[in-house]
């Protein structure tokens, strides 16, 4: 890696031959817009979807096609010691064939075997052949040396097609990025783990038109799956009316229930090795659900019945070595409340969070206090919530080990 006497962080951002290389040209703009140098490296292919003009301009460099060009200066070696960070957007199947490989027949994948930086791929192709068997194992393989394969969206592909196999938004792509950069030389440390995450808020319908529920945004929820796919896990997330993009490399399931959070909560845990209650579910659930609207003449009388608990259901049911990571939402008591919850719900950790006075719920921003049983409460002062997913992650990485 280069000497970082210059503060502004190095990108290589390599790009291959497929129909997604258009939204690399936006995860361009978003890196040099936030201070990132950024040298565009296009394969041969690339250069057939979006002209190296276009890729001079957005990045204010000369951009690098080929190994003998500036040979005095050793481009395929140069490029990836200055980096400190690699993205290939899109990653087609044969880019990564060749990653896997360890083939060096371009100056793209002459740069893969340089760099001593973290690389993020972002695969993009057609369903069937993200499945097929070969590519199956050339992203393990790639996993297993340390980098970071981002899983595919669910979407439009090319032609009428849909499917697994879409270049993830730009926008999540640039946040898993940044994430590593922020991580530096440190390795992946969650490589090999299957991580769920739960997030939202779920909603509990009374009529056709109204609902009880709470004020969980799911952004504490997000932070930790982004952060957890940055550490190279597996992440599965559980989102309960959560209004933001799906986690660029996490593979996304949407619910809005309480009861259809704890089924498609308990069917991901079987096979995790980390399951995180981040989501709020509602307590409790009207008795009756009314199919017509109710009328304010009519007044409103409400019998409720409690939801089940999804947290002491995947406490009781977890394996020796699964660890379970449960939140507490509290308004007094915090420690004492939180303590309590550690033990009823057969908890390895709880993330306490003091609510009210625009705390916890929809920031940017928030300070939490970690409890385990084995340990000193440590309190986590104000922060991003990004910030605080990490600090979350490093003691489940503590008690994985």
């Amino acid at each position: 890696m280069r000497d970082h006497t210059d503060a502004r962080p190095e990108i290589v951002l390599g790009v291959a031959g497929g129909i997604a290389a258009y939204k690399a040209c936006e995860l361009l703009r978003l890196f040099t817009e936030s201070g990132h140098g950024v040298t565009v490296i296009p394969t041969e292919s690339a250069l057939n979807f979006v002209g190296e003009a276009t890729w001079a301009a957005l990045s204010g460099r000369p951009v690098a096609t080929e190994v003998f060009e500036d040979v005095h200066r050793v481009p395929h070696v140069a490029l990836g010691r200055q980096a400190d960070l690699l993205v290939v957007a899109p990653a087609t199947a044969d880019l990564l064939a060749r990653a896997a490989a360890g083939r060096a027949d371009d100056l793209l994948t002459n740069t893969l075997l340089t760099v001593s930086g973290p690389v993020l791929f972002a695969p993009a192709m057609h369903t069937e052949m993200w499945e097929n068997p070969a590519t199956v194992d050339n992203v393990a393989t790639l996993r297993r040396r340390g980098h970071i394969v981002l899983e595919p969206a669910v979407g439009r592909l090319t032609g009428a097609d849909t499917g697994k196999g879409r270049l993830p938004e730009p926008e999540e792509i640039y946040a898993t990025a940044t994430r590593l950069l922020r991580r530096g030389a440190d390795k992946p440390d969650l490589t090999g783990r299957h991580i769920v995450v739960t997030a939202g808020g779920t909603r509990e319908p009374l009529d056709p038109v109204r609902f009880l529920g709470n004020r969980s945004s799911g952004k504490q929820g997000y932070a930790l799956a982004r952060a957890a796919v940055a550490r190279g896990a597996r992440v599965t997330v559980i989102a309960a009316n959560v209004g933001l993009p799906d986690v660029a490399g996490a593979s996304t399931r949407t619910v809005t229930t309480t009861a259809q959070l704890h089924e498609a909560t308990m069917a991901a845990a079987a096979d995790a090795d980390v399951t995180v209650m981040a989501a709020a579910p509602a307590d409790f659930r009207p008795a009756d659900y009314r199919d017509r609207k109710i009328k304010k003449s009519e007044g409103l009388k409400l019998d409720l019945v409690t939801n089940p608990d999804i947290a002491a259901d995947l406490g009781a049911s977890k394996r020796p070595d699964q660890l379970l990571v449960a939140f507490a939402a509290e308004t007094q008591d915090g420690v004492s409340n939180a303590r309590a919850k550690l033990v009823a719900k057969r908890a390895d950790l709880i993330v306490l969070n003091e609510v009210g006075d625009g705390k916890a719920f929809g920031t940017d921003d928030n300070a939490v206090t970690l409890i385990t049983a084995d340990s000193d409460p440590v309190e986590v002062a104000l922060a991003s919530k990004d910030d605080i997913a990490d600090a979350i992650l490093d003691v489940v990485v503590k008690r994985l080990g």
